[in-house]
């Protein structure tokens, strides 16, 4: 199996609404041709109903589909050439593993000698070589899934649909598998489109994240700038774990109640806004560090409370306004020991890690 030429894809304007509810709202995506992106977002954002518009399982009401030149809208699922994983994997439990993975190559008319010789090649791939007669019933989860994927992938599609695929995987395989269908999309070449609910997978495995809320894709950027920069509340919030400390803008200034705080990016016109608070970004300070303060935006509190968490623990901390935050300290290896709950604390943020979000109800 060869690394095959792959497609742009490019949404404009798709819509799909149920009833007076749209689970796409006017959709425009570009993905670029060999990228993984990924569709991230909690259940009914239509992250999903965009793949099945992809797929060609779900007639949106207008807008244009177009893979490369081609526009799709009215093209059957069938005749679109995409490999499809799905998140039960919709494996035939009356065929063994070479069967099912035949499938796709009998519904396209292909010779029994040349399917025979492209399964045992996409059962390769997969690590599946010997399993070819071996019956679903029994295989193991993560071997049904690289089943789905050899199934897929057999008959060589320049564009690779995956709805969830990992969900059903313990905690352990999920995480190995997400490494190694990262390796086969590298390997050959696909425009891959991902769907998940998972911010560490999608963080994990993608070029681009594309994270969709009520039918909208409310950010489109790399894994990086998504979790360091997002654009709105939501998006700090679904990835990554953040709590919002109210500020305003005075004069290009940020103000925290009478206090400035210092940040590297200019923070833009006069306003409300929201300082994005990171628990691994933010630093438990000594009484040395915490009256030098080299160049850090020092918050005053108390520790309520730590929970142990193996590599870390996690701290909660009472600011002296009130607000609850949490803060990421390393169990080994600091040289700090968590104070006990109820002792004042000092917790400084860099200049570089003060990210301001707009307010809430206010524009992006």
């Amino acid at each position: 199996m060869v690394r095959n030429s792959s497609l742009p894809i490019s949404m404009r304007q798709v819509t799909k609404k149920y009833g007076n509810v749209f689970a796409l709202d006017h959709v425009d995506l570009d993905i670029r041709s060999g990228e993984f992106l990924t569709l991230l977002g909690p259940s009914g954002s239509g992250k999903t109903t965009l793949l099945t518009v992809l797929a060609g399982f779900t007639r949106p009401d207008h807008g244009s589909l177009k893979f490369g030149d081609a526009e799709m809208i009215t093209t059957p699922p069938h005749k679109r050439g995409v490999g499809m994983v799905f998140q039960n994997y919709a494996l035939f439990p009356h065929m063994s593993v070479a069967e099912n993975v035949a499938f796709a190559l009998r519904l396209r008319g292909v010779a029994r000698s040349e399917s025979a010789e492209r399964v045992e090649k996409a059962l390769n791939m997969v690590r599946l070589a010997g399993f070819g007669a071996r019956g679903i019933d029994q295989l193991s989860g993560g071997q049904r899934q690289r089943v789905a994927l050899a199934r897929a992938m057999v008959f060589e599609p320049r564009i690779m649909l995956m709805d969830e695929p990992l969900s059903a995987l313990d905690k352990q395989l999920r995480e190995h598998m997400q490494i190694e269908l990262r390796q086969l999309h590298d390997k050959l070449g696909m425009t891959t489109v991902y769907v998940t609910h998972d911010q560490r997978e999608a963080l994990t495995m993608s070029d681009r994240i594309a994270v969709v809320n009520g039918g909208r894709i409310v950010q489109l950027d790399t894994p990086r700038a998504i979790y360091e920069r997002p654009a709105h509340r939501f998006v700090a919030e679904f990835i990554g774990e953040s709590t919002f400390v109210p500020v305003t803008v005075v004069q290009g200034q940020v103000r925290l109640a009478e206090r400035a705080l210092r940040a590297a990016e200019h923070p833009g016109v006069d306003g409300a806004r929201l300082l994005m608070l990171r628990p691994e970004r933010l630093q438990l300070l000594d009484a040395g560090q915490a009256e030098a303060a080299d160049g850090l935006n020092v918050f005053g509190g108390r520790l309520v409370a730590q929970v142990y968490q193996g590599d870390s623990a996690l701290l909660h901390v009472a600011l002296d306004d009130g607000t609850m935050v949490w803060l990421r300290h390393a169990t080994h290896g600091t040289g700090k020991s968590a104070p006990e709950p109820g002792a004042p604390v000092r917790l400084g943020l860099s200049p570089q890690d003060t990210v301001l979000l707009p307010a809430e109800g206010s524009a992006a």
